[in-house]
């Protein structure tokens, strides 16, 4: 779950301080009008304390850091370097070590919203390493500093300082204490704000929903998420397909999120899978970029609903790829 070149602006104050922004410095609100208003708002919207306000934000430092980062993300690289980075021997090691430190857990979990327990482990593997990494730049650093310096999507950054905001209101979190990636993602399952606000769930009973620091409430989290965005229980996700190699196949390529065809239909132009579902079951065909020739893959729903946490293709099949060793490997323990 972006880039664009930072254009021209009008207000000779507001560009000023966004060439200023190109080094780590603290916040200046003089600097940034459109501050002020952010401020305001949430005064008069949510009921927060301009001066509690104003005294968090002198505290805020942009980072360019945070700009170079979001310019270059991983999603870029092609499928087998991106793979190489996330499908490892460790992240399956240490995938397999979770699944049987929080196994009651994510059976649970998987009884109630349907979401089998390597996919839940993959995630949280590929977000952090099972919590090991969970990010180092501080979180109202990053929203800040995009709000204010990348005009391709200052909306989105905007809001999610708003939720960010009253989000650590509602958990009794302190705003500057929380670090996580450089778009604003944060704990063991890297949620956005209005994600964490939104699907964040207590599934340890303790009265709080802590993705912070406890695995529990991220199982449960990102359980309840996919499920949210329509996971189909006891679906399948993608499928080895064989493609007949005199088969033109541009035209049937889906590169975006979501399913184009049916099986039949794939069936019908020569492409077969093992995967045991009805001939009219939604799915699509995806070619990545392989090391030396292209890698083809038949992908159905629920794989599209792993793109709604990482808008990404390279992400969901690095998901699915992780899940499916993680799970031979469990299953021979």
């Amino acid at each position: 779950m972006r880039r664009a070149p930072i254009p021209r602006l009008c207000v000779a104050a507001t560009v000023v301080a966004l060439c200023t922004l190109q080094s780590a410095r603290a916040l200046d609100l003089n600097q940034y009008p459109e501050m002020n208003v952010f401020i305001d708002e949430m005064v008069s919207v949510h009921g927060f304390s301009a001066q509690e306000l104003r005294s968090i934000f002198a505290q805020v430092t942009l980072s360019d850091k945070v700009l170079k980062a979001i310019r270059r993300p991983a999603e870029r690289l092609p499928w087998y370097r991106y793979r190489k980075l996330l499908v490892t021997d460790r992240q399956v090691t240490d995938g397999v070590k979770f699944w049987r430190e929080h196994e009651t857990t994510l059976d649970r979990a998987t009884q109630q919203f349907g979401v089998p327990p390597q996919i839940v482990v993959a995630i949280i593997g590929v977000e952090t390493r099972y919590g090991r990494v969970s990010g180092n730049h501080s979180v109202i650093n990053a929203l800040t500093t995009l709000m204010l310096g990348y005009p391709r999507r200052s909306e989105f950054f905007r809001s999610e300082l708003e939720q960010y905001l009253l989000l650590t209101r509602e958990e009794e979190l302190d705003p500057m204490a929380i670090n996580g990636s450089y778009a604003g993602a944060m704990g063991v399952p890297q949620f956005i704000s209005s994600s964490y606000r939104r699907y964040a769930v207590d599934f340890n009973g303790d009265d709080r929903r802590d993705l912070i620091s406890d695995p529990l409430d991220a199982i449960g989290s990102v359980a309840n998420y996919l499920h949210a965005h329509k996971w189909r229980r006891d679906e399948p996700v993608a499928s080895d397909v064989q493609v007949p190699e005199d088969l033109a196949l541009d035209a049937m390529i889906s590169s975006g999120f979501e399913t184009t065809t049916t099986i039949t239909r794939l069936h019908e132009l020569g492409l077969r899978t093992d995967a045991e579902l009805s001939g009219d079951s939604s799915a699509s065909l995806v070619r990545l970029d392989g090391d030396s020739s292209p890698v083809y893959r038949i992908a159905f729903d629920n794989f599209y609903v792993i793109t709604r946490y990482n808008h990404s293709l390279l992400y969901a099949m690095a998901v699915y790829e992780l899940s499916r060793q993680i799970e031979q490997e469990y299953s021979t323990l």
